[in-house]
């Protein structure tokens, strides 16, 4: 190996371990969550063992970060971002935009016209929903809310919620979720300066 892959691979095991405190989760939660034992992922984080593509493959989806990022892969050059749609049965599509682990996650949503049943869910976080196009329809607790292109919503999600289109045309919205207590800061002026 050559001077250059064993910065590379030794860099690792304290990228994993500042990934893993990010997240506040313990060697136990990832071990469960990778199927990777407590003891190898130990000896991972403290650099005593050289990790195999089959162990990194697991902790980067646990981590929600590409290959290149978790190994801190030399820039290609290439500034796009490059998404990676998910198309679920129902038809629609859901467009994660950020890929960091932890904190405020992005996503863009594109829901097909529809008179669905709802289906109430709740989860830990909060969520701050911004309509782009088409009408959502979102049901909250006792709430059964429509709202247009600018218009935005924001809850706690332990509260029972769910969205859909109207069967007016599909619906396009941005969703920010973030863990219990990270709310979306809104701005409408700008902050006045101290003389």
């Amino acid at each position: 190996m050559d001077e250059e892959l064993d910065r590379t691979l030794d860099a690792v095991g304290p990228r994993l371990k500042r990934l893993r405190q990010r997240r506040e989760s313990t060697l136990a939660e990832l071990a469960e969550q990778t199927g990777i034992s407590v003891s190898t992922l130990s000896r991972l984080e403290a650099g005593l063992r050289r990790p195999t593509l089959e162990q990194l493959l697991p902790l980067a989806r646990a981590y929600g970060v590409t290959l290149d990022e978790l190994v801190d892969a030399p820039p290609t050059g290439d500034p796009r971002v490059h998404l990676r749609p998910i198309a679920c049965a129902d038809g629609s599509t859901i467009v994660p935009l950020t890929r960091r682990p932890g904190g405020i996650q992005a996503y863009k949503f594109v829901l097909p016209a529809g008179d669905d049943e709802p289906d109430l869910r709740s989860h830990e976080g909060y969520d701050w929903v911004f309509v782009l196009n088409g009408r959502l329809r979102l049901v909250l607790g006792e709430h059964d809310l429509v709202l247009e292109p600018g218009e935005v919503a924001e809850f706690d999600t332990r509260t029972p919620h769910w969205f859909g289109a109207t069967g007016s045309g599909p619906v396009e919205f941005l969703s920010l979720v973030g863990r219990q207590g990270e709310r979306a800061h809104v701005r409408a002026a700008p902050k006045p300066h101290a003389p």
